[in-house]
């Protein structure tokens, strides 16, 4: 922990021990992490309806499936195995850079590589 940080928490705790967060408004209620600046204000009510219905666009799916494909990569003891999960990768990849042509996938491709290399 650096130096600021150390700081931070020592003005945090004595916050704390004063009681300085006791009345803070929305205490005990769950955080709203939403944040949909990016979203066209006339798309964002239909974004929020799709996402709580449990819709997920197409390229947040295929990230999660990559995720997970690396996730296995790392673990992967055989050749075979390693050469299976880089097809699969390699597919999903490809696929994500379908659905958003913009999307990089350098750092990626970088991370599977070291795992290649293994």
């Amino acid at each position: 922990m650096g130096l600021i940080d150390k700081l931070a928490e020592q003005k945090i705790c004595e916050a704390m021990a004063k009681g300085k967060f006791d009345d803070l408004h929305g205490q005990g209620r769950p955080l709203c992490l939403e944040d949909d600046n990016l979203v066209p204000e006339e798309l964002r009510a239909g974004y929020h309806l799709l996402k709580n219905a449990g819709y997920l666009p197409p390229q947040v799916g295929i990230r999660k499936d990559i995720a997970s494909v690396e996730a296995l990569l790392a673990q992967a003891r055989t050749a075979e195995e390693r050469t299976h999960l880089s097809k699969r990768h390699n597919a999903l990849s490809m696929q994500l850079s379908m659905t958003n042509p913009q999307s990089s996938l350098f750092t990626e491709s970088v991370y599977l590589e070291k795992l290649k290399q293994r």
